[in-house]
C-alpha cells in the first residue's frame, strides 16, 4: 500500500476546487447564493475579526460539519449555495 504525500493530497484537492482571487470573492460578498466560511481557529477570529456575515467552521471540524450524516452537520453545506472557504493565508 502506497501512502500519499501531503503534496499529492494537495494537488488532488486543488484539482477538484475552483480558486478565485480576493477581488472576485469580494464581488460575491453579500449575494444570496454564496456563503463565506472562515476556517481559522477561534483565537484568530477574536484577534483579527472576520468577513461580515461569514460563518465560522474551524478547519479541524470541517469534515464533520460538511457531512450530512454527521451529528455536527451544518445545513449551510447542503443548502445548494456556493461555498467560499477562506483563512489567513490560503494554506488551509
Amino acid at each position: 500500500m502506497m501512502i500519499k504525500s501531503v503534496r499529492d493530497m494537495l494537488e488532488e484537492a486543488n484539482a477538484s476546487i475552483e480558486t478565485i482571487s480576493a477581488e472576485e470573492a469580494l464581488s460575491l460578498l453579500g449575494g444570496d447564493d454564496t456563503v463565506f466560511v472562515d476556517v481559522r481557529e477561534t483565537g484568530e477570529l477574536e484577534r483579527d475579526g472576520s468577513i461580515p456575515g461569514a460563518i465560522h467552521c474551524p478547519r479541524g471540524v470541517l469534515e464533520f460539519e460538511i457531512d450530512p450524516n454527521s451529528p455536527m452537520h451544518n445545513a449551510v453545506f447542503s443548502s445548494g449555495k456556493r461555498v467560499m472557504f477562506f483563512c489567513a493565508s490560503g494554506g488551509r
